[in-house]
């Protein structure tokens, strides 16, 4: 006898489950933090909303840790 194939059932690997709830996470922060905030910088205030403040510092802090944590050569 011939055991026929179910159909497979396709698994989301947990990166991708991961990903997604990061990116509304991501979103929600961003919706929700619309306001106006005054941020010094050195001398001058910069007034931004705080989502894009809290942008900027995820990306400084993401290229410090490229840097920090690359292997030397």
């Amino acid at each position: 006898m011939v055991k026929q194939r179910e159909p497979a059932q396709r698994r989301v690997p947990a990166r991708v489950v991961t990903g997604l709830a990061l990116v509304v996470l991501a979103v929600v922060l961003a919706v929700e933090n619309r306001g106006l905030v005054e941020i010094r910088l050195l001398v001058p205030v910069v007034t931004l909303p705080l989502w894009t403040a809290l942008a900027g510092m995820l990306i400084i802090g993401v290229v410090v840790g490229l840097l920090v944590g690359r292997p030397r050569k």
